[in-house]
């Protein structure tokens, strides 16, 4: 199978690469630089294509059988990209972390994609994705909860160039403003940050994080639950990284490229007395995106799906089976009902 990697020169879609390589499944780089995708795939089909040029985006998803879109600010790409994809009549898939962009996508291709039974896939990443597949996870037999919140225990954030500038797109978007999901809506807010307490599983145990932290999971998880609150939280190391412009970027740890950071994510549902919780622990926030997004491409074109449209993962998947074939690159751990966590 041919699976287009748009932004394949990018730190996240060199992992993509590699990931559908070792799968045997066969890249076609795409991007903006044609240079670089030719120096840095030489033993690849190399198809530039910038995204305002609908012709070559065409000819860039000619043959293939799925498009995965790596390239932010995704506000940028994810439109062009897509409506490729629904004109080539193939899944697209993207990584998309930006809030306001995975809201456009699920609001504005509802519709189109539904009417061509086709499969829009955003935010098939760490953030947003895997939240998902938590929460999903941990619901089980509940149609509803009260609650749900995603603490992100990570020991250092070194962005991406892609990170801040998307981020710099989206704090742009909503004008400084901070987001939050309550009372089944988005709000926007000015509301300044706080901290609390979080009791992280083995290994990291009790940390700061910075509650409002938000991230991509207030638009995937409500997108399909009925549940009317979903907030998300950060370390304060990782937040702190995050907020350092001289933090650098990732380096390479390791002979995959991934680098020494590790992460704990705590996924909590609350319905009210009962609580289930759901923890995932791996490392490399930008590596583990590369089997999410893979492991989605060969589910949607092996049939395991459930539905079509412009869905997220948590919807489209069955997420207990989902997140056990993301092993070893994610342990997942569940307790079925525990007291709440937070103080």
């Amino acid at each position: 199978m041919k699976i287009v990697v748009y932004g394949a020169t990018g730190h996240t879609g060199q992992f993509v690469v590699a990931e559908l390589r070792r799968r045997g499944l066969t890249p076609v780089v795409a991007g903006r630089d044609a240079g670089k995708l030719s120096k840095e795939y030489e033993d690849l089909t190399v198809r530039p294509a910038a995204v305002d040029d609908p012709e070559a985006l065409d000819h860039a998803l000619d043959g293939a059988d799925a498009v995965i879109n790596t390239a932010g600010p995704f506000a940028l790409t994810a439109g062009p990209v897509i409506d490729a994809a629904l004109r080539a009549g193939i899944p697209y898939v993207d990584v998309a972390a930006e809030i306001e962009a995975n809201v456009s996508t699920l609001t504005e291709y509802a519709a189109k994609a539904r009417e061509a039974g086709a499969i829009v896939l955003p935010a098939m990443a760490f953030f947003g994705g895997l939240g998902d597949l938590l929460v999903t996870h941990a619901m089980g037999d509940w149609t509803a909860a009260d609650e749900a919140h995603i603490a992100y225990g990570l020991s250092s954030w070194h962005p991406t160039p892609g990170t801040r500038t998307a981020g710099e797109v989206s704090h742009d978007r909503r004008g400084g403003q901070r987001v939050r999901f309550t009372n089944g809506v988005l709000e926007y807010h000015t509301d300044g940050p706080t901290q609390e307490d979080w009791d992280f599983p083995a290994p990291l145990g009790r940390r700061t994080v910075i509650k409002g932290f938000t991230m991509a999971d207030v638009v995937t998880v409500p997108s399909h639950l009925q549940i009317p609150k979903v907030s998300t939280s950060m370390a304060t190391e990782a937040a702190q990284d995050l907020a350092d412009a001289s933090t650098p970027a990732p380096t390479a740890s390791d002979a995959d490229g991934r680098s020494d950071q590790t992460f704990v994510v705590d996924a909590i549902v609350t319905a009210d007395d009962a609580v289930r919780r759901v923890t995932a622990t791996g490392r490399d926030i930008y590596a583990v995106t590369a089997p999410l997004a893979v492991e989605a491409v060969e589910r949607i074109l092996s049939g395991r799906t459930r539905t079509v449209g412009a869905v997220t993962a948590g919807a489209l998947f069955d997420a207990a089976d989902f997140l056990q074939a993301l092993e070893p690159f994610l342990i997942v751990t569940t307790s079925a009902q525990l007291t709440p966590t937070r103080r």
